[in-house]
């Protein structure tokens, strides 16, 4: 590497890559918009090439960006870990596991196998952290995270990272057990439209699952629609009124199987995708997590048929 690129380049130019803002990734460094933007210059700079492009008011990373952006995440996740191990050796500890998980996984399987993990007594702590698919995969670019369990991202996500396959689960569309749709014997998807909608955001991975389903049944928007992640949102929302909610199917497995929720019954096999683990290529893993990795398989091969 060449010796006049310092951790400090490295780390300001990766939080102006995760935020696409130099103003957000000052808050996040605690230093001045100034100082971010030339940190940013120095290593343009030294590099020969510009890392970002001016995007209507913002900015967004460049092709250069991209193709640096891996092997700055690798270098500042293993400075991570350095620092991990340390702190590890001082408290005699395990190695922490830190684990992102979206809806599906936070609501199944994962607070068994962090049970199980725990009563195994390798000494790591664990650290579950909830949200979006972006947010979590920068996130474990970053070193922040050894690992995310969800659906498999979009290519342009998984610069860097590896997927391994667990099982696949579709989308489906819950209502209330009294909402007027389930008394409908002919059902279509245009008949959302009468009642609100609650929407996987944006950035949510099977946003794009949902958008090209409607769109296929003659459904470019929805005019009453609210866009969440949250899951214990959704659960309060439609237990209380005529609404529909889009979601994956093993978050509401529960209550689809106690009868608290019911199924709109419609096609949505065109949203089946592949639920998997998701790590940065190439990096060692330690016991612990191999081990949590292991413990996760297990569960999933006895309750897979249910998704």
């Amino acid at each position: 590497m060449d010796s006049r690129i310092k951790f400090r380049h490295l780390q300001t130019f990766l939080e102006v890559a995760r935020h696409r803002s130099v103003g957000k990734a000052a808050d996040a460094l605690a230093i001045t918009q100034p100082a971010v933007t030339r940190t940013v210059r120095e290593l343009e700079d030294i590099l020969g090439v510009a890392l970002f492009e001016k995007d209507g008011r913002g900015i967004r990373i460049s092709h250069f960006g991209e193709v640096f952006l891996r092997h700055a995440g690798e270098s500042i996740a293993s400075v991570q870990r350095g620092l991990d191990s340390i702190a590890q050796a001082q408290k005699s500890e395990g190695p922490p596991v830190r684990i992102g998980t979206l809806p599906t996984a936070s609501a199944t399987f994962m607070p068994d196998v962090v049970a199980e993990f725990l009563s195994i007594g390798t000494g790591s702590p664990v650290t579950i952290v909830s949200g979006e698919n972006r947010m979590l995969l920068n996130a474990l670019r970053l070193g922040e995270l050894d690992l995310v369990v969800g659906r498999l991202a979009a290519p342009e996500l998984m610069t860097g990272l590896d997927f391994e396959p667990l099982y696949t689960e579709e989308v489906t569309i819950v209502v209330r057990p009294q909402h007027p749709l389930l008394k409908r014997r002919h059902f279509t998807l245009r008949e959302l439209g009468q009642y609100t909608v609650l929407m996987p955001t944006r950035g949510s991975v099977i946003r794009p699952f949902v958008d090209r389903l409607l769109l296929t049944n003659g459904i470019p928007d929805l005019p009453n629609m609210i866009e969440t992640v949250s899951d214990s949102f959704g659960r309060a929302y439609i237990s209380r009124h005529d609404a529909a909610w889009i979601i994956s199917r093993g978050v509401v497995m529960e209550e689809l199987t106690s009868g608290r929720f019911a199924e709109l019954k419609i096609d949505m096999s065109e949203t089946r995708g592949a639920v998997g683990f998701t790590t940065q290529a190439n990096i060692e893993r330690s016991p612990s997590l191999s081990l949590m990795m292991q413990t996760i398989r297990e569960h999933v091969n006895t309750i897979a048929g249910h998704f």
